[in-house]
């Protein structure tokens, strides 16, 4: 196990800057994920730890040894991809034992250390199959299992539930965090999928542009998200952004409704700021702003509601199973301690 130090990494191709200067210390043992939209530089990031990409400039640590001109097989890591690269023609524990046999490994070891992870993947009774008899799960733990062999310092995962569908996804989560939990053994692991982060990771770097928006543990980010692009990118259904100015203690939403919100006496008045609200803090009252009702969402736990506030479309999330049909009226209010501030000039956060 090892820690990992990006210091003022960088990578361009040409005059194109894809990483511009991103620091995380990731510590010995922990689960950290990339996450951010396409084109953010996660993967790029990743495969710049992993060796596959050169360093355009800055530092990478794996543990105290400096590993910028060092090949991947010296790096002591190993690589989960998004496409299982398995041996069509091999067999689950050929597949698994293959890396430990080209580093000229005693055949003894190789059994041992097949077995193990074949114990802790639960892939036993498969050990003797090819790929193509393998279902899409099956096939990533053999992935997973032929990385673990090598008992690297550090687990390198690049969007490796892709391809899989969603049962399996939900499945599939459970089976890394627990393998994580066992192990112990540090894991970066990079994904596009905000729910992926927010039930996986100790803590979650957000990306956007080549740069770092925020690091923090999942509940952190979500409580507290540092900026606009954070509030938006993490929760699901996305938060609800409105745009307006502060003045006298409420909030009046440009061409839309007001709210009245606790605590601003730091903001100047006719500030230009942006109130975020999460759709699950939207609450049915007796008084408030009007929503008319455009589509009702029933999924048995909880009723989704998109509907319109004084021209601006709005998610809410109710636990009540809500009786309301299109063109409909409900009199809704948001939990005031709950909502988000929003510098409108920075996009940083006010509250």
């Amino acid at each position: 196990m090892a820690s990992v130090n990006v210091v003022n990494l960088k990578k361009s191709f040409g005059d194109v800057h894809i990483i511009k200067g991103v620091n995380i210390d990731i510590k010995d043992g922990e689960f950290v994920i990339l996450v951010g939209p396409s084109g953010c530089g996660k993967s790029t990031l990743l495969r710049m730890i992993a060796g596959l990409e050169e360093i355009s400039d800055g530092d990478l640590y794996i543990g105290d040894k400096r590993v910028n001109q060092l090949q991947p097989k010296a790096r002591d890591i190993a690589m989960v991809f998004q496409s299982y690269a398995l041996y069509p023609h091999m067999t689950v524990a050929e597949n698994m034992a293959f890396s430990l046999k080209m580093n000229g490994a005693p055949k003894d070891e190789i059994d041992q250390r097949v077995a193990n992870a074949a114990k802790i993947l639960s892939l036993e009774p498969l050990l003797e199959r090819q790929p193509k008899q393998l279902s899409g799960g099956q096939r990533q733990r053999v992935a997973m299992g032929r990385a673990i062999v090598r008992d690297p310092q550090v687990f390198l995962f690049d969007e490796p539930l892709s391809n899989l569908d969603a049962k399996l996804r939900v499945q599939m989560r459970t089976e890394i965090k627990a393998l994580h939990q066992r192990l112990g053994t540090t894991m970066i692991y990079v994904t596009h999928d905000q729910i992926e982060a927010m039930t996986m990771a100790d803590r979650i770097v957000v990306l956007n542009e080549g740069m770092v928006s925020q690091v923090g543990a999942p509940l952190e980010l979500y409580d507290r998200p540092a900026n606009v692009f954070v509030a938006g990118f993490i929760g699901s259904p996305a938060i609800n952004l409105f745009h307006g100015k502060i003045n006298g203690g409420v909030f009046q939403a440009n061409d839309g409704p007001a709210f009245s919100v606790p605590n601003l006496s730091h903001i100047a008045a006719h500030q230009e700021v942006i109130l975020g609200i999460r759709p699950e803090h939207f609450r049915l009252t007796d008084s408030g702003p009007s929503a008319l009702v455009e589509v009702v969402e029933p999924t048995g736990s909880e009723t989704q509601v998109f509907a319109t506030i004084a021209h601006h479309k709005i998610t809410a999330l109710f636990r009540e199973r809500i009786v309301a049909k299109p063109g409909e009226a409900l009199l809704i209010s948001p939990e005031l301690d709950k909502v988000h501030l929003f510098d409108a000039a920075t996009g940083l956060r006010l509250n």
